[in-house]
């Protein structure tokens, strides 16, 4: 790891600090993925989210049943027929995730220096005293002196309604714990997380084939988020399982990173999956809290480097309640910027937080600010340098064309691509300007139906930096001569036009394919 010098264009003048931040159609270049429940799903919200700067939306199956979650995406779709925004669909899975079942529902409040036992009876009800979990082997796997988290949003730092427990003794099939914070828990379920201990559950587990086989086939989800990923076999074994699922063969599986475990298997899990989800609210539990930052700065420029899209989460917990996030808060959505990730996930506070669209477009603001001093010379040079010689043909394409639009100082980077990966190729770049990609739909066929591909690919393109994807239109492509490319590449310019990142005089970078040839051509508009 030599990457730890600044990423910040030198020098920051102080005038630019001042001035009041522009507004523009493309926010940002850095994504957000929004969690979409209880307090963002009517339309409205949903549509005022989208224009905030969300541009993928998650749906976390492992509360509420498949129907409420239907009605959520239907009114997603509407969302995006009315603000004319794409917008991604990811499905998270709940994994091997140990839970406290509360059935009467009623709080329970724990408190600190007192005893509590978790046991696998879960016929028992829930209590000060008691609390049954859904593990049989936690008595086996945990020792004395061993560190638990409990709680139903896992340890914002809030440490109100979580709790910290340390084994005192196991007895039998019994877990005693000595509670070390008072808290009062509320909800129906908990999570509990042992610190640095594995637990011996699937990674996919039934419930979870059971909700990707039908709402996610029904619904043809862009991205699967394999929760406590930990190694790569997890991920070669999701892809199996969505590849037998027919329509899901195309769907991008993120390894959602929790534990040590999933650290220390980094690279493996890397080279298998189409993307990286640093969960920093689980990894920050089970990472003393003095070694968060490095594991964040190694795996971003690992997914950096390999031209893979990183995902973080956890970065404004307290916008949850309030309108403003924590001065921290703010610098670390910044930091997670200038670190190079692509996107930042949204949980709780889009879900049931009581401020959605305040979260979004304060997050995309803080991201666009950070944006414009991320030092994009140094990155590059690195990336390339990481890359070394000979570089495949579309890895000297993509840079070259990164290169030339920086030295003309273009306004935009126009791609044409059909399977998105020359368009990602030149993100991975990070160029200073917005890419956008023109996917150019294929038909293709299984032998009894012909169908046009292209949405797949211009939806999975909208959680990459700086990637904005416009799928071109299929009746511009009848055939296959110079005009209709033409006619494709002036409906891509009207689209930066209408969102305000092209005007008259400015130059513009085409990459495309012409026959077998890649071109990069540099245009100047003219009035």
């Amino acid at each position: 790891m030599h990457s730890n010098h600044l990423l910040l264009e030198e020098p920051i003048r102080m005038a630019s600090i001042l001035e009041p931040s522009k507004a523009s159609s493309f926010p940002a270049m850095t994504k957000i993925v929004g969690t979409l429940g209880p307090k963002s799903r009517s339309v409205e919200v949903i549509s005022a989210c989208l224009k905030a700067g969300m541009s993928v939306a998650r749906f976390d199956l492992s509360w509420g049943d498949p129907e409420y979650h239907q009605e959520t995406l239907e009114n997603l779709r509407a969302a995006v027929k009315r603000t004319k925004k794409l917008c991604g669909v990811m499905l998270d899975t709940v994994g091997p995730e140990v839970l406290v079942v509360n059935k009467s529902e009623k709080s329970i409040s724990l408190q600190e220096d007192g005893f509590v036992v978790l046991t696998p009876n879960q016929e028992l009800e829930a209590s000060s005293e008691l609390l049954p979990i859904n593990y049989d082997e936690l008595s086996k796997v945990v020792k004395k002196g061993d560190t638990i988290f409990l709680g139903q949003y896992l340890f914002t730092g809030s440490e109100t309604t979580s709790v910290w427990l340390e084994v005192s003794e196991v007895k039998g099939d019994d877990v005693v714990c000595e509670i070390k914070n008072s808290a009062t828990l509320v909800g129906s379920m908990y999570t509990l997380h042992a610190a640095e201990i594995h637990i011996d559950l699937p990674t996919l587990s039934d419930k979870d084939k059971e909700v990707i086989a039908s709402w996610g086939v029904k619904n043809k989800i862009d991205f699967l988020s394999l929760s406590h990923t930990r190694h790569a076999e997890d991920v070669r074994q999701a892809r199996e399982f969505l590849s037998k699922l027919g329509d899901l063969n195309q769907t991008q599986i993120f390894a959602k990173i929790e534990s040590v475990e999933g650290l220390t298997h980094f690279d493996d899990i890397l080279q298998e999956a189409d993307g990286i989800i640093l969960a920093r609210g689980n990894l920050g539990l089970d990472l003393p809290p003095e070694k968060v930052f490095l594991f964040q700065k190694a795996a971003l420029y690992r997914c950096n480097m390999a031209g893979k899209p990183a995902v973080l989460t956890r970065v404004v917990d307290s916008m949850t309640n309030n309108l403003r996030p924590t001065r921290a808060e703010a610098t670390d959505v910044a930091n997670a910027v200038l670190d190079g990730s692509d996107a930042i996930l949204l949980g709780a506070e889009t879900l049931r937080g009581l401020y959605p669209v305040e979260t979004i477009s304060t997050v995309s603001r803080i991201c666009a600010e950070s944006e414009k001093v991320f030092n994009q010379d140094l990155y590059f040079k690195k990336t390339v340098k990481y890359v070394g010689e000979p570089m495949t043909h579309l890895e000297s394409i993509a840079s070259s064309a990164v290169r030339a639009a920086i030295k003309v100082r273009a306004s935009v980077i126009i791609c044409f691509t059909s399977s998105g990966r020359a368009a990602r190729l030149i993100a991975k770049y990070r160029p200073t300007m917005p890419v956008i990609s023109v996917v150019i739909p294929r038909l293709k066929t299984d032998q009894l139906k012909w169908s046009m591909s292209g949405a797949f690919e211009a939806r999975q393109s909208l959680i990459v930096r700086g990637l904005f994807p416009v799928l071109a239109d299929p009746q511009h492509l009848a055939d296959s001569n110079n005009a209709t490319t033409e006619s494709v590449l002036n409906a891509a310019l009207d689209h930066g036009k209408l969102a305000g990142v092209i005007k008259a005089h400015d130059r513009v970078v085409v990459c495309q394919k012409v026959g077998d040839a890649s071109v990069v051509k540099i245009i100047e508009l003219e009035d």
